[in-house]
């Protein structure tokens, strides 16, 4: 975990950022309290710890891409995406309740309050007091010194070829082990590109209603905002403003979280 400082920011995009989408906005001046966040999304490994611990059971059926084709699956899981992995690696094919039932035996575990990042804080820390599209600039070309997001690895070996892609390479056609790319100011590793990840808000078609001091926005809605893009993601996903949405009981290859602590 690193602590990530108090103070504001303006959340969203601006109408002339590329690959702006409407419900980025309107932007919001936005003051965040300081917190503690995950420096990388949650392994493989650390799932496992949890899931020995408890006897968790996820169910063996997820979102996976094989022979070029998205498809929910069955027999697969966590464990198996389809892909290789080590325990170094995010874990993936989660949904928000695994994500959530993590947090909860982490905050058991070590009498701290874990928790899923809100969405404002979540972009806070990713934009690591930057205000161009990527925490690195506004070249999506220069992502893979930072990030894992498709690429001209993805496009050789993992199908990727209709995809649209970033023109360079990261080495990596799927997943890669956490903290491997550089990390932002605040010393955050894949916040963009790696896998989505789970934030505590339903998702609202935009910005209008939203609060001005981080709190998530909880209601009866049925989908849940997800941030920061995948490894199958090409430029207009992997980007700072941009935002996910997903049912709390979906699980795909490409979904993954991170925990953050409330700090005293």
């Amino acid at each position: 975990m690193t602590i990530i400082p108090a103070g504001s920011f303006n959340m969203g995009s601006g109408i002339g950022e590329v690959d702006r989408e409407d419900d980025e906005g309107p932007v919001h001046k936005v003051r965040i309290a300081a917190f503690a966040l995950g420096k990388t999304e949650i392994t493989r490994g650390q799932f496992a710890a949890f899931v020995k611990s408890t006897k968790y059971k996820a169910i063996d059926k997820c979102w996976t891409l094989e022979n070029g084709n998205f498809e929910e699956r069955s027999g697969r899981h966590w464990r198996d995406l389809g892909f290789l992995q080590d325990d170094t690696h995010p874990v993936a094919c989660i949904n928000r309740d695994d994500a959530k039932a993590y947090a909860k035996w982490l905050s058991r575990k070590t009498g701290k309050h874990y928790r899923l990042p809100t969405e404002a804080e979540w972009e806070y820390a990713a934009r690591a007091n930057t205000r161009t599209a990527r925490f690195w600039g506004n070249d999506p070309a220069k992502a893979c010194a930072y990030a894992n997001v498709a690429d001209k690895t993805a496009e050789a070996e993992a199908g990727a070829s209709s995809w649209s892609v970033h023109e360079c390479t990261d080495g990596y056609a799927y997943t890669a082990p956490a903290g491997h790319f550089r990390a932002n100011r605040f010393g955050l590793h894949d916040m963009l590109g790696s896998l989505w990840e789970w934030t505590g808000d339903n998702y609202h078609e935009d910005y209008t209603g939203a609060s001005f001091n981080g709190k998530a926005r909880q209601d009866k809605g049925t989908k849940y905002v997800m941030r920061g893009g995948s490894w199958n993601n090409g430029p207009t996903r992997v980007r700072a403003a941009k935002r996910g949405q997903s049912k709390p009981t979906d699980r795909f290859s490409t979904i993954g979280f991170r925990v953050a602590r409330t700090l005293p």
